[in-house]
């Protein structure tokens, strides 16, 4: 209560810690099949906080207990193209006994909310309920119409979630044109009078794989050259330590100039080890967006120590730069040779935007305003998001979930690791930012 008396209402920044929180306790574990809990609960939860404020969402289940949320809110000016704002609820599974603080308890320590999906990407979908509902509770509508989509199933290639409502609901992103979401718009800090605010404009296309070698069964005491476990393991070998060739697109030449400039040293991509050497914290982030990349994930083979198996399986994440699919494809079959039969398990497309127009000044004005050292640069993600999938849509999407960063938090390792975190003081920025970033946009 107030000296007069009259409570104080809720802003966003008060409540988006707890929001954060009450979302992380949701375990909606994504194993890349139906096995796991599920978003349909954290999706009943996020339509119960949206309709408080006077919204009508609507929820949508492409499989039993995969759920998205989807809700629109009417702008000043309706003829103007539509915003979307677009988070997933489904996180990476955790194993608690890796952890500081259990996974799904929503900890607060050392000023972090703890938790899986704390950064990935939890936090945005906080940020984005705190702000929706601040605005409607003071009745302040945004300048044009804003669809929320709370997303199932991104971390196995939304399926489930983002491309099943592009495929069979468009109709709930009519006149949308851009979209802000996950990995982007958190600083790298230079120092103490320059603060780099990451935006994403550009992702890496995906192969994720499934390879197979045919030999023939047999004892295991005999001398057998037709081995399908050597076989695979030679080729699975070839991929894992094979260094792709660098390429650097538009966005990346970009934001190694800009932070060239910043640091008063020139990043040359073509000496990778010095050009990563200097980039502090977020050398993970951009080190594997400077070439094509394909990691070995998964072997398998067998059933008994003295049979042979007459068939052996491996799994490749493979992800290429755009401009580059057919170079990575034609690379990786060289490598892996005529005997392995290669599969795609899940594949999308890479998306690479220009860093300009009236939605890049609105989120570089929203960052100034509340960090007078902040300045906006493009960079690309080495993974892929839902924006792949409004990319059908003809919705131009960028990565912006802001985050104001201590510079000793390795933000990048929080991405699907161990003591997955964010800070408190973050998830407020953000509010605020956001909020400032509706009203330019």
């Amino acid at each position: 209560m107030s000296e007069t008396g009259t409570a104080r209402t809720v802003t966003g920044e008060d409540e988006v810690v707890d929001l954060c929180r009450e979302l992380i306790r949701f375990d909606t574990s994504n194993y890349g099949d139906h096995s796991g809990p599920g978003e349909r609960k954290a999706a009943e939860w996020v339509a119960e906080k949206l309709a408080e404020v006077g919204l009508e969402p609507k929820i949508y289940e492409s499989h039993p207990g995969r759920a998205s949320t989807v809700a629109r809110i009417e702008g000043e000016d309706p003829s103007r193209p539509a915003l979307l704002i677009h988070g997933h609820l489904d996180v990476v599974p955790a194993n608690a006994v890796d952890w500081t603080h259990d996974p799904f308890s929503g900890e607060i320590a050392d000023g972090c909310v703890w938790g899986r999906g704390a950064v990935d990407m939890k936090d945005m979908d906080a940020m984005t309920l705190a702000v929706v509902r601040d605005r409607l509770r003071s009745g302040r509508r945004p300048p044009r119409d804003i669809v929320v989509a709370f997303l199932a199933d991104e971390e196995a290639g939304g399926t489930y979630g983002a491309r099943y409502l592009v495929d069979h609901h468009p109709e709930l992103f009519e006149g949308v044109t851009e979209a802000i979401s996950e990995v982007g718009g958190f600083s790298f800090t230079v120092d103490d009078e320059r603060r780099l605010y990451l935006i994403q404009t550009a992702e890496k296309g995906m192969h994720w794989m499934k390879l197979t070698v045919a030999g023939t069964a047999g004892h295991g005491s005999m001398i057998h050259r037709d081995n399908a476990i050597t076989e695979l393991s030679e080729a699975v070998a070839r991929v894992g330590r094979h260094k792709f060739p660098v390429r650097v697109t538009k966005t990346t030449r970009a934001f190694l100039d800009e932070l060239g400039d910043a640091l008063g040293t020139e990043l040359d991509p073509e000496d990778m080890e010095a050009t990563i050497a200097k980039l502090g914290g977020i050398a993970k982030l951009i080190g594997a967006t400077l070439s094509n990349t394909a990691n070995p994930t998964q072997l398998n083979a067998g059933y008994k120590v003295n049979v042979i198996p007459g068939e052996a399986t491996a799994h490749i994440d493979g992800r290429f730069l755009p401009g580059h699919e057919e170079e990575f494809l034609a690379d990786l079959d060289r490598l892996l040779g005529p005997n392995v039969r290669r599969e795609d398990v899940h594949s999308d497309k890479a998306l690479e935007t220009g860093f300009d127009g009236p939605l890049v000044a609105a989120m570089q004005s929203a960052l100034l305003a509340e960090d007078p050292t902040a300045k906006a640069i493009p960079y690309m993600l080495s993974g892929g998001t839902d924006a792949k999938s409004f990319d059908d849509l003809g919705i131009r999407g960028f990565g912006f979930a802001p985050l104001k960063l201590p510079p000793e938090l390795d933000f990048a390792g929080m991405f699907h690791g161990v003591d997955e975190r964010v800070p408190v003081d973050g998830l407020q920025f953000g509010v605020r930012v956001l909020d400032r970033f509706i009203d330019a946009s």
